[in-house]
């Protein structure tokens, strides 16, 4: 914050609007959302994505902030086989040891560990939904967007930038409490896949964020500042 008093000038771009929240007063000149290669990730053939009992998907690091210990709770809950593929820091160990690793002497819950890219189709792709309930402001979340691609619909918590990313109904639902959770883990399959991908190719393409970076560098290089309205209007929920 004290950088940005010195220099209140210095245009700043944010990731999302909810990272603007702690710096009201820098100069913000526009929101790029992140985005992946289309051809990075691509949703599976029906023939594999149905293959085998449904399950949910947690992704991530096992840390006290992305609370798998709620993604496990909303798995028993629902009924649904929770597969868990993260990494244990070193700052998480005691978390995962104290809190984490009771909860998964459950038949329904699967540990498989940190997985590597060429893991991630099969495991994201297959899933029948993503769980992202995160307990702090995270400014964007990519694992959320991954799984859009693999046309995956994410059950999110209402925290950080997660309105802004899932359009709830569309490709997936932000939520508030377990209950809400569970009780949208019994509509995911109502969601269209083929939607989830369609929005990822529309909001979060690596093209577009390219053309929004260069839209505001050339704004910014005329020597006419930037507004608001650079945020392209393809990159908002419609």
């Amino acid at each position: 914050a004290g950088a940005y008093a010195l220099w209140q000038g210095f245009p700043m771009v944010s990731i999302s609007e909810r990272q603007r929240r702690p710096l009201p007063g820098a100069n913000w000149v526009a929101t790029v959302y992140h985005g992946l290669p289309p051809d990075l990730y691509r949703p599976l053939p029906p023939t594999r994505q149905n293959r085998g009992e449904p399950y949910l998907a947690f992704l991530g690091r096992l840390s006290r902030d992305k609370r798998p210990d709620r993604a496990i709770e909303i798995a028993r809950r629902s009924g649904m086989r929770l597969k868990i593929a993260a990494k244990i820091g070193d700052d998480d160990r005691s978390y995962f040891h104290e809190v984490v690793e009771p909860l998964l002497d459950h038949d329904m819950v699967d540990f498989i560990g940190e997985i590597d890219e060429t893991e991630k189709p099969d495991f994201l792709g297959k899933a029948a939904g993503l769980l992202f309930p995160i307990d702090w402001p995270e400014p964007f979340g990519l694992v959320v967007i991954e799984a859009m691609a693999f046309g995956t619909p994410v059950i999110a918590w209402n925290e950080g930038a997660m309105p802004e990313i899932v359009e709830d109904g569309v490709t997936g639902f932000v939520v508030d409490t377990l209950d809400s959770a569970v009780e949208r883990v019994a509509e995911l399959g109502r969601l269209d896949r083929g939607k989830v991908r369609q929005s990822f190719e529309r909001r979060f393409s690596a093209a577009r964020m390219t053309a929004d970076y260069e839209a505001i560098y050339a704004t910014l290089a005329a020597g006419s500042g930037c507004s608001e309205r650079v945020r392209p209007h393809h990159a908002g929920i419609e």
